[in-house]
């Protein structure tokens, strides 16, 4: 009796080993399909072209074989609060979010789509204790550049350089950008902002995480939207 539950008690446990090995396997297969896709029809590819006016080919080869490419779920965490942020992520596909916990509740502080960058940059820099989390809110594919590899292409390269800093400077325009919407509109004002350059923000974030963004109660939200 004892040698049968053995038995079963082992069985279960390679299947469960098996089927942690053919996960990662996938996961590894998958990661190098992405990687062997055609970078030049990547947005990636086109979004530095666009940063950095001439870069050499030879270049972009670096900069896409430091970048770890992901597919993540719904969900799924980019970068825990408390974590030391360690990347620079850009979506290929999907959105993400950028929040922060206070006293138990989250607030959203970013939503971040389909041909961006983001990271937290004091995290990055400084490799401190991350104050947000990054979170998958659709499937998505990422593009994820480690820190050290990055710095490292830094001072190789003057045209990756210059798209370090060009990438720097975009990153804090779009964080005094989300400060001055607070600063300067009101929730209403600041709501049809986002009709006239987010909308697809709009259209793809629940009520209750687009109030959250914009600081309002999710019951305000509604009665903002049914203005004219």
């Amino acid at each position: 009796m004892m040698e049968g539950i053995s038995l079963t008690y082992n069985h279960k446990k390679l299947r469960g080993a098996a089927s942690t090995i053919i996960t990662k396997l996938l996961g590894k297969c998958q990661n190098l399909l992405l990687k062997m896709a055609d970078k030049h029809t990547t947005l990636l590819y086109k979004r530095i072209v666009g940063l950095v006016d001439s870069i050499p080919e030879s270049c972009m080869n670096k900069l896409f074989d430091a970048a770890i490419c992901n597919q993540v779920a719904r969900g799924d965490y980019i970068l825990k609060h408390g974590q030391v942020c360690s990347h620079i992520t850009f979506v290929e596909k999907g959105l993400l979010r950028s929040f922060i916990d206070k006293d138990g509740v989250e607030i959203n502080t970013e939503f971040i789509i389909e041909n961006s960058f983001t990271t937290n940059l004091k995290s990055l820099r400084y490799s401190t204790p991350s104050d947000t989390s990054i979170q998958a809110g659709e499937d998505s594919v990422l593009y994820q550049f480690p820190k050290t590899a990055l710095f490292s292409l830094y001072k190789e390269s003057a045209a990756i350089e210059s798209f370090g800093r060009k990438l720097l400077e975009q990153l804090l325009m779009e964080q005094e950008e989300h400060t001055n919407l607070f600063r300067i509109y009101s929730p209403a004002e600041r709501y049809k902002y986002m009709q006239m350059y987010r909308p697809e923000i709009i259209q793809r974030v629940s009520l209750t995480q687009l109030a959250s963004y914009l600081g309002v109660a999710r019951e305000t939200l509604s009665r903002i939207r049914k203005l004219k």
